[in-house]
């Protein structure tokens, strides 16, 4: 197994239970990288800034891809690594701002690839929660779901749509893939 097939993403529209997934891989052994937008938005709150998704989308984009490299760059090289989001959820995201995402992130996604394989958790009404950090509703979630879906086919990656289902459910319908 190459480098780059041990890197998966773990995408999908806010509130589809990506959090709560990549926890439930963290606890059977497997490395995981947390959502970076969630930290971001703390860390930018707590110090009063305005580079928020909600204030600054450019600006707060600029700072999660940063964080995202970081975080491909420490995922361990010889071992398997689930990555709550990746770089094409960001163009996504400025996408349904009406922004255009600059070759920057074009470029930062060639330098750090992930597998080609993504799987991508649908918007899952039932379990969606609003909270300090997801401001979207329901219906802006659905919007959102859509525009990653649409980034990453056309960035060629395959999508696997992983089912509504118990944590455990759907940890098993993952591995069975990898």
């Amino acid at each position: 197994m190459s480098n780059l097939s041990l890197k998966y993403i773990i995408s999908g529209g806010p509130g589809s239970g990506k959090s709560t997934l990549i926890n439930g891989l963290k606890e059977q052994g497997y490395y995981c990288s947390e959502e970076v937008s969630r930290k971001m938005i703390i860390q930018e709150k707590t110090k009063g800034s305005f580079c928020l998704p909600w204030m600054d989308v450019s600006c707060f984009s600029a700072k999660v891809l940063q964080e995202m490299i970081i975080s491909w760059n420490n995922a361990p090289a010889d071992q398997l690594t689930f990555f709550d989001r990746g770089i094409p959820d960001i163009m996504a995201y400025l996408d349904v701002a009406q922004i255009k995402s600059t070759e920057i992130y074009d470029e930062a996604l060639k330098q750090h690839p992930y597998h080609n394989q993504v799987f991508i958790l649908p918007p899952w009404e039932k379990i969606y929660v609003n909270d300090h950090e997801r401001w979207q509703t329901y219906e802006e979630a659905i919007i959102i779901n859509e525009a990653i879906r649409n980034t990453y086919q056309s960035y060629g990656f395959e999508l696997i749509d992983v089912p509504k289902n118990s944590v455990t459910g759907r940890i098993a319908f993952i591995l069975d893939f990898i």
